[in-house]
């Protein structure tokens, strides 16, 4: 039997009340009714500890070892993959209070935030001095920056910019001991042994609970011209945004691909004209910036002109509006629309060379039509830089022979190919298997190895990433 005492959510919200004048503890009383978030289960745990510092986060986490009560980071609670559930006897830390901007550096470009600052909110304060920031998310609106980090998020400009390891500079966060790392450094030139904050990049709360991050920004570019293009494969949607790419004078923003059903059934749900596009054709979506929105629109009209034989365009429209750009836009971001009418539908996030798209997922739908009678798939994602979001036709869960045999028809090759089970939504609970089956052994060590050496106790996110 354990020596550990085991708490009641009611019994954790009393011994915690009053430990640090920072730190705000929400009960059960407090959290019921409250959203849990994209996973019903993230509230689970019933009691939620809301510091308002670095100095509260580091006596609730040291509290929470010398009571040996296990620890679930939160933050915007938009995650995907099961990263944020909780269970009775644990304690939510959310990063919801810790929600300052502290310094715009507009001359460097560099910006120093909390962690439970929304992307939304952050972009929204930078757009007076001129900047925004160097990665963009559908769910910019709810997802935090501390989130982002522990993910290692990804986005729409990451074949542009890198994905959130690249725009960290500088981090601190608490430790499971309780200490407090920082290397808020705010340079990118930095040789001075090892990088021991990408730990946290990527970590999903395992090694430490993230404070504060300093990020690189950017130049605002809003002068934009967005199209809808019909193409037929991910060759030719990936000619013309390396074409724009290359474009002296327009800078590509996104490129972002819809396969047949994909477009098919969503155009339907939204009333929307397809009646401009040959034939069953996937549609590309590009977004490019110049020095005015008139200029960005001729130009990608002459630069589409070019293209149309040569990378074999089924159909084009410009926007012409503003409004019709946002259109456009929510044909692809509202990419839950398929839950309607298969609940719970099971969703993979891969990645791979964008050169091998074609292939993977010709062969794709060819191994899911071999399952039972036959599943088919939701297709879409990132084109330029080889992430595919895959939402399987059927409502969820599978049987859990089936489950085995989606999940093996949609990561068939890409270890092979240099791909990654996971592209931008993280571990969590959903794909420890993945992980186990395709993650390098000696990678898995290492990282069981660090984890044992922060957090020997196993208190922080347990269950999730496989440690």
């Amino acid at each position: 039997m354990s020596s550990h005492p085991t708490f009641s959510a009611h019994d954790l919200a009393h011994a915690l009340d009053g430990l640090h004048p920072d730190l705000r503890i929400l009960g059960p009383d407090a959290l019921a009714g409250r959203h849990p978030g994209e996973d019903p289960a993230n509230l689970n745990a019933g009691v939620m500890a809301q510091p308002a510092s670095t100095e509260a986060a580091a006596a609730l986490i040291s509290w929470c070892r010398a009571n040996h009560v296990a620890i679930v980071p939160q933050g915007g609670l938009s995650g995907l993959v099961g990263g944020g559930v909780s269970h009775a006897g644990e304690i939510i830390l959310s990063s919801a209070r810790l929600n300052r901007i502290i310094a715009i550096h507009a001359d460097e470009e560099t910006v120093e935030v909390e962690a439970g600052v929304t992307l939304e909110a952050l972009q929204g304060a930078l757009a007076p001095h001129g900047l925004t920031t160097g990665i963009d998310l559908g769910s910019r609106g709810s997802a935090t920056i501390g989130g982002m980090v522990s993910t290692n998020a990804g986005g729409i400009l990451a074949f542009r910019n890198g994905v959130m390891r690249h725009q960290i500079l500088g981090l601190e966060a608490v430790l499971p001991s309780g200490e407090v790392f920082s290397d808020m450094t705010r340079v990118v030139k930095i040789s001075a042994g090892p990088d021991i904050k990408q730990l946290f990049i990527g970590g999903e709360g395992a090694f430490g609970f993230v404070t504060r991050v300093v990020m690189k920004v950017e130049p605002i570019r809003p002068h934009r011209a967005v199209a809808l293009l019909g193409v037929e494969n991910a060759a030719g949607a990936l000619q013309v945004a390396v074409r724009l790419r290359r474009h002296s004078a327009l800078l590509l923003e996104a490129a972002e691909m819809m396969w047949p059903r994909y477009v098919r059934d969503h155009a339907a749900l939204k009333g929307f004209d397809l009646s401009w596009l040959e034939g069953d054709s996937a549609l590309l979506l590009i977004e490019v910036s110049g020095t005015s929105a008139e200029v960005s629109t001729a130009l990608i009209e002459e630069a589409l002109a070019e293209l149309w034989e040569e990378a074999d365009l089924r159909g084009g429209i410009v926007a012409q509006s503003s409004e019709q750009a946002r259109r456009f836009w929510d044909l692809r971001e509202d990419s839950v629309f398929y839950f309607a009418e298969f609940p719970d539908a099971p969703s993979f996030d891969v990645s791979m060379p964008p050169s091998a798209l074609d292939t993977y997922v010709t062969d794709l739908f060819q191994r899911l039509s071999a399952i039972g009678s036959g599943l088919d798939a939701y297709v879409y994602g990132h084109i330029a830089d080889g992430n595919l979001h895959i939402a399987i036709a059927a409502p969820g869960p599978l049987p859990t022979e089936m489950k085995a045999l989606a999940e093996d028809a949609v990561y068939a090759g890409i270890h092979a190919s240099g791909g990654s089970f996971s592209a931008e939504h993280g571990v969590g609970l959903n794909k420890r298997s993945a992980y186990l089956t395709h993650v390098d052994p000696v990678k898995q060590a290492l990282a069981r190895q660090f984890k044992a050496m922060l957090d020997p106790d196993m208190l922080f996110n347990p269950g999730k990433v496989p440690f």
